[in-house]
């Protein structure tokens, strides 16, 4: 008898432990994944342990020490690996804690707008007819506005500020989220499943949180990490022309704006925060691609 019981466990078992593998296998094959979630991850962690990583305060003015080059210079020194920027202020420092606000305000963001944009988009393809009619006339309506013009319209009448950004940005980049779950979702209503639950009588919000939306997950993350490098690419943007993150914050974007004056004589001020930004919406279209060959490897170009 324990024979008998325990043969079914250890089926299951041995089929989560299979699964198990094969992704993690799929995975470690898929170079653009896993450079693009090492990067990610190593990030995280900086963002994460800033107040124990950055060797000073970010926002302590030294004039004294002002625009000291980095250690490959003849005249850098390790007390400021990166350098110092225009007041003074450690610019690695400055650079960890950035990592922070650019991570936040593109994960923030990627909510907002996914919680938007997913909602119209799944009511839409669901129900289709004149809701669907609603929705697409908003979309039409969102598309015709382009985004930076907007953000920088609103940022200067409420005045910009690292909420400011967020609010903004999220309410303005769901668009990508509506087209994709509209489309997969009047892909999955004559679904099979879907209609067995309408037919045991699931109420609506089941039938959508339990039914619809776990089937259309994958399409939406891929989606998610392309708007989160977005996201951070319009607000450096936003920064970087006044009407962003403000100082003393230490933004990247920002941190470029400062470095402007000095970018002939100084180029380092302007090319490490670059470099930074790079690196980051480099990593976030890594991963992006790789989940999308991982949930479709033989649908790229379907």
């Amino acid at each position: 008898m324990a024979h008998t019981l325990s043969s079914p466990v250890a089926a299951e078992q041995h089929l989560v432990g299979s699964w198990q593998s094969r992704l993690l296998r799929s995975t470690l094959n898929n170079r653009s994944l896993t450079i693009g979630l090492l990067i990610i991850t190593s990030l995280g962690i900086v963002a994460l342990l800033a107040p124990w990583l950055a060797p000073h305060d970010p926002y302590l003015q030294n004039t004294a020490n002002r625009m000291v080059p980095p250690i490959w210079h003849e005249t850098g020194s390790w007390t400021h690996p990166l350098g110092t920027d225009r007041l003074g202020r450690d610019y690695l420092s400055r650079l960890i804690y950035g990592t922070r606000i650019s991570l936040f305000i593109g994960l923030v963001v990627a909510l907002i707008s996914g919680l938007i944009g997913t909602t119209l988009g799944v009511l839409a393809g669901y129900f289709g007819g004149r809701v669907d009619a609603v929705v697409s006339y908003l979309l039409t309506t969102r598309l015709a506005m382009p985004v930076v013009l907007v953000a920088l319209a609103m940022a200067s009448l409420m005045g910009g500020s690292m909420l400011t950004v967020t609010l903004l940005l999220g309410l303005l980049l769901w668009d990508r989220f509506a087209v994709v779950a509209r489309s997969a979702t009047q892909q999955l209503r004559d679904a099979e499943y879907v209609q067995a639950a309408q037919a045991l009588g699931c109420p609506l919000p089941y039938i959508l949180l339990r039914e619809v939306l776990p089937n259309i997950a994958g399409a939406l993350i891929v989606v998610a990490t392309l708007e989160v490098a977005n996201a951070i690419l319009l607000e450096a943007t936003l920064s970087f022309l006044g009407m962003g993150v403000q100082p003393p914050s230490p933004s990247w974007g920002l941190m470029i704006a400062e470095g402007k004056a000095y970018m002939f004589f100084q180029p380092w001020v302007i090319t490490i925060p670059g470099s930074a930004l790079f690196i980051l919406v480099l990593a976030i279209n890594l991963l992006g691609d790789g989940l999308r060959d991982l949930s479709a490897p033989g649908g790229r170009n379907e």
